[in-house]
């Protein structure tokens, strides 16, 4: 017997074995008998042809080899979204009952029959499937809602669903399974391909108190989010990776509650795409991990100024993207509440051998920045990575015009458009002493050697020591050290420093591994132990 073929069975998705496609034909292929299904595999390695049999062309297929004909009855057309949740959480009639054998009992040779036992079993599923709070039915060939009003009657409680990589082949199959859910909050509908609305949709209550959407791989385009996102007003994450989207377009009056957008593996036209989206009032977290930008700038604001652009951002990762320029992280400074920064991979990072100057020197230009590449900035390094860049560049800044007296101090437009911190900075811990900017020599181990006094207040009776000690020695090394010096008991010490030019201010010397460099330490300042 023949299989029936869906009488909407032209665009369809479809699952043949494991490989998934679109129906793009139905119908005959002469000199053969009988009904074809033309399909576009998702996989274009699993076709044959572009849709041509024997000269004629019977549909088309982006890749050339993407489509090939198969039987109907080869092809899986999919289930309702209630029938995959009996199954996937083993609530179905059939794992229940098979053949009655649950309904008897037998004693001796006498077999009872329990009457009613059907119902009960009913209920108890019913009351199971009401009680599903989480719901995942990724991969279980979900391609419609079925009978309306069935999923809200029988799921009442579910406020989250997994629906990824089904057989949903239309935004309108979303909406009637979501319409029955009355408290939806969380929808992944990522890795379907579906079509979606052409014109905008209209406000209504179905997707009311949704919170966290996924649409990654779904080709959706930023028109069509725009189109759709009238019917999500308290939407506040939205992911949307892997969907070619190239240009985006200012969302008014739409997604004016979104907290997180990740637009990741999306080949955007350029940097200057982000500008489209820059006043989305709460936007909190942005992540464009490869897409393809080469540069980030917000022309409204000047040198050590704020831009007006995402003015709630605080959290943004650009890591693998083609960044090449310093200029790019120098603009980061001017977004008013950024607070974590994900960069790797990017052609910038290229430009300092050394893993840890090049995260002291993102730190140094990035004021507010408290996380870097998930690693915490401790107020330590932030001193240290601010005062070893006020010292790198101090030359550049005298040479481009710099004084340290203030009515002269003029530097150049190109060394703030390079350094756009450094005044700030020079503000912070005052401009650079000329004795640390004489030229570099050769490093010695006596220009290594830092003078400190070493002071233990639990012990004021105790003098102060003056020690000479090499900057590369590590805090675990200095600590050593002590012990012998000062003959302390052997429990666990704990080093700080003052600096001399920062009065008051006590810093922790709270890495082992770390050498004293990487605190910043220098001739003059004190070193105090305490156990």
């Amino acid at each position: 017997m023949a299989a029936r073929v869906p009488p909407d069975a032209l665009g369809r998705r479809v699952l043949c074995g494991t490989e998934y496609a679109t129906v793009r034909y139905v119908g005959g292929v002469p000199p053969t008998a009988g009904i074809w299904l033309g399909l576009e595999w998702d996989d274009p390695q699993r076709g044959k042809h572009d849709g041509t049999y024997e000269g004629t062309q019977y549909f088309k297929c982006r890749h050339p080899r993407g489509g090939s004909f198969i039987r109907p009855n080869k092809a899986n057309f999919g289930v309702d979204f209630l029938t995959a949740v009996k199954d996937r959480y083993g609530l179905n009639d059939e794992q229940d009952v098979q053949h009655g054998t649950e309904n008897t009992l037998v004693f001796g040779k006498k077999t009872v029959e329990f009457v009613g036992m059907d119902s009960i079993a009913e209920q108890q599923r019913q009351v199971q499937l009401n009680q599903l709070v989480d719901i995942s039915v990724r991969e279980c060939a979900v391609s419609h809602a079925g009978q309306k009003e069935e999923i809200g009657r029988t799921c009442a409680n579910i406020r989250h669903i997994n629906l990824s990589k089904n057989l949903i082949s239309s935004w309108e199959t979303v909406t009637a399974i979501a319409s029955q859910i009355e408290n939806l909050e969380t929808l992944n509908i990522s890795e379907n391909k579906m079509k979606f609305p052409s014109t905008s949709t209209s406000v209504s209550c179905v997707f009311s108190k949704l919170r966290i959407l996924a649409l990654n791989q779904t080709e959706i385009t930023w028109t069509e989010v725009l189109l759709c996102a009238p019917g999500w007003p308290a939407l506040e994450e939205l992911y949307l990776t892997s969907n070619n989207i190239t240009a985006l377009e200012r969302p008014d009056d739409v997604l004016q509650t979104l907290k997180l957008l990740d637009l990741s593996d999306n080949q955007l036209l350029d940097g200057n795409q982000l500008h489209l989206i820059a006043h989305l009032p709460r936007l909190e977290q942005l992540i464009l991990r490869n897409t393809g930008i080469s540069s980030i700038h917000f022309p409204d604001a000047g040198f050590g100024c704020k831009t007006k652009m995402f003015p709630s951002l605080k959290r943004l990762a650009i890591n693998d993207n083609k960044i090449s320029q310093w200029s790019s992280i120098n603009e980061l400074d001017k977004l008013p509440s950024l607070r974590s920064l994900q960069c790797h991979n990017n052609p910038f990072m290229d430009t300092e051998k050394n893993p840890e100057t090049l995260r002291q020197l993102i730190i140094a230009k990035i004021s507010q920045l408290e996380v870097l590449n998930k690693s915490e900035i401790l107020p330590a390094e932030r001193k240290g990575a601010e005062l070893d860049y006020r010292k790198i560049f101090g030359n550049d800044w005298l040479a481009a015009g710099g004084n340290w007296n203030p009515e002269k101090n003029k530097p150049s437009e190109e060394f703030l458009a390079a350094h756009p911190r450094y005044p700030s900075l020079c503000l912070k811990y005052g401009a650079p002493e000329e004795g640390e900017l004489r030229g570099r020599q050769p490093l010695t181990l006596k220009s290594q050697l830092l003078t400190l006094t070493i002071k233990c207040p639990e012990k004021p009776e105790q003098k102060p020591v003056e020690k000479k000690l090499p900057e590369s020695m590590t805090v675990q090394r200095v600590k050593g050290l002590l012990y012998r010096l000062l003959k302390i008991p052997g429990s666990e010490l704990k080093l700080s420093y003052e600096s001399s030019k920062l009065e008051g201010k006590e810093v922790e010397l709270d890495n082992d591994l770390k050498p004293l460099q990487f605190y910043s330490i220098e001739n003059g300042d004190c070193v105090l132990v305490r156990w």
